[in-house]
């Protein structure tokens, strides 16, 4: 239950009789209806207000249904059918045009930004309340004479969005002002204002309004007629200052409760994220799974990914220039050095965590067959070939629907190494707050015959036989890649760019390929966990 939930529950149990014990020495509310019912006679008589052709009195009689006398025809109807739910012995149902003055509607005039009186508006009404900012005013002397608004005066908005319409709020008489005509003036007689705003903010008037608003092109729109036929239950007088009293009382740890619970929601939205970053974190710095000797080393690993490169270039499927003589080693002395060919380098500093001795750290390219950019497509509406684009590739997967199509007669020029393949990895390599996004492309989630990468998309193509794309997925996912994929790019505020020589020579943690498998089985199982 969140703070809003909370707090009209406690609304909807005050105007039930639930809150607050009642109180047997306290007069019945037909005793305060009665004194309601002489001081309107009295206001008709003197002419201040006109009789209410609709009075009527509602009881309960000896078969224990409601019934409802309208005073001006003697008609008596029962009304079953309309009460909302049971209220304690002494209390009352009536409508609200027997507690209040007759409803006045707000001025129509067109308001200025200063003038001698504010002119409060829909957008004054706030949770119940009356908030004076963003005032307009008004200079009409017979406006601000026959609208002036008194203490504990309340205002209901007649006109607004069907999720607004009907909230009400409270005058407190912080300052003179009078009321803008999508506004209703509500003025209760000897009842306590306080109980009538609290119970006009309840779910029950919310849905009650809900029932009546007649829906407009644009706004809702609940007239007076309508809201002085709310049914309202009244107690005591004395048992309405009790319920307000309570209220005021438990605001503030309603408030309290609010903010604990949101701050308990962002942790429950935040949660999974952190652990799921926590897992790739200890995935891939070898702590997740245990490490079994039989499987073999990285290093091993390695020399059977050289061999099954020179295989390739002397059958001509890659380039001599994938083959490198980069080697990855950990010193005596604990530090990292790179050899490649003739050059010894000390990369210590780019070591971002140590792993077990059975893994090795090694540059990206030297475990792949094929890291490229995408190209520049000529577009057309033929849908025959999509073109994997940055907003194909999200964290919750790849999705060829946001997919664009390539014109069928350019694909020749795109080349075979071009088309995409099971398992290449989609790095966007372009844009801010997108940069660093990726997904695994899957040809079962691709209608189409082939798909092919837009140059915002760096397509990397692991030496599957070893390395398998799902582990490189997780530490290209993880913490300590994204955290710094920005910083690692080049470009200006507006545009973040990943180098496709950047991206090569990524240092990545390889494990032998059974732990590979393991680690990923790992990943999903707690993934899985945390998903319920």
């Amino acid at each position: 239950m969140n703070g809003k939930q909370l707090k009209n529950s406690i609304l909807q149990w005050a105007i039930q009789g639930k809150l607050v014990p009642q109180d047997p020495n306290d007069e019945p509310a037909s005793v305060l209806l009665e004194r309601i019912r002489t001081e309107k006679a009295k206001l008709v008589k003197e002419k201040k207000i006109k009789k209410d052709k609709n009075e009527s009195i509602i009881y309960r009689g000896e078969d224990n249904s409601y019934y409802e006398k309208f005073l001006a025809t003697g008609e008596v109807k029962c009304i079953d059918d309309e009460i909302p739910f049971e209220i304690p012995n002494g209390w009352e149902w009536c409508r609200l045009s027997l507690l209040i003055y007759p409803p006045k509607y707000g001025t129509s005039k067109k308001s200025v930004p200063s003038g001698i009186l504010p002119v409060l508006r829909m957008g004054n009404i706030q949770d119940g309340e009356i908030v004076f900012d963003k005032l307009v005013f008004s200079n009409d002397l017979d406006d601000n004479k026959k609208l002036l608004l008194q203490y504990g005066d309340l205002l209901f908005n007649r006109t607004n969005s069907a999720e607004l319409v009907g909230k009400t709020a409270i005058f407190r008489g912080q300052r003179n002002a009078i009321f803008a005509g999508y506004l209703i003036l509500l003025r209760p007689i000897f009842i306590n204002s306080e109980y009538l705003n609290l119970l006009l903010n309840t779910p029950y008037a919310r849905d009650y309004c809900n029932e009546v608003k007649t829906i407009g092109v644009q706004q809702c729109n609940i007239n007076a007629e309508k809201i002085s036929n709310l049914l309202v239950p009244i107690p005591s007088l004395f048992e309405t200052v009790r319920i307000v009293e309570k209220v005021k009382n438990i605001a503030l740890p309603i408030i309290k409760y609010r903010e604990l619970y949101q701050k308990l929601k962002h942790l429950n939205g935040e949660l999974p994220i952190i652990l799921r970053k926590s897992i790739l974190q200890e995935a891939i710095q070898g702590k997740l799974v245990p490490q079994i000797a039989e499987e073999g080393t990285a290093q091993e690993l390695l020399k059977q990914i050289k061999t099954e490169k020179e295989k390739f270039v002397q059958e001509g499927k890659l380039k001599k220039s994938a083959l490198t003589d980069s080697v990855i080693y950990k010193g005596d002395d604990n530090k990292y050095f790179e050899k490649n060919g003739n050059t010894e380098m000390n990369i210590t500093d780019e070591i971002p965590f140590e792993i077990p001795d059975s893994w090795s750290w090694v540059r990206l390219n030297d475990i792949c067959s094929y890291i490229q950019r995408g190209k520049s497509p000529k577009y057309s509406l033929i849908k025959k070939y999509p073109v994997v684009a940055q907003k194909c590739n999200q964290w919750s997967g790849f999705s060829i629907d946001k997919a664009q199509f390539i014109d069928p007669d350019t694909l020749s020029s795109y080349g075979e190494e071009r088309i995409l393949q099971d398992g290449d990895l989609m790095w966007n390599s372009t844009g801010l707050g997108t940069l660093g996004r990726m997904a695994i492309y899957c040809s079962t989630l691709n209608p189409y015959e082939l798909a092919v990468a837009d140059s915002h998309v760096t397509v990397i193509r692991a030496m599957k036989k070893f390395v398998l794309p799902q582990y490189l997925y997780y530490y290209f996912t993880s913490n300590t890649v994204q955290s710094v994929i920005e910083d690692k790019s080049d470009g200006s505020t507006k545009q973040k760019e990943l180098a496709t020589a950047t991206v090569k020579t990524y240092l990545v943690p390889i494990p032998p390929l059974m732990e590979q498998s393991r680690i990923i089985s790992k990943i999903e199982q707690l993934a899985s966990i945390m998903r319920g």
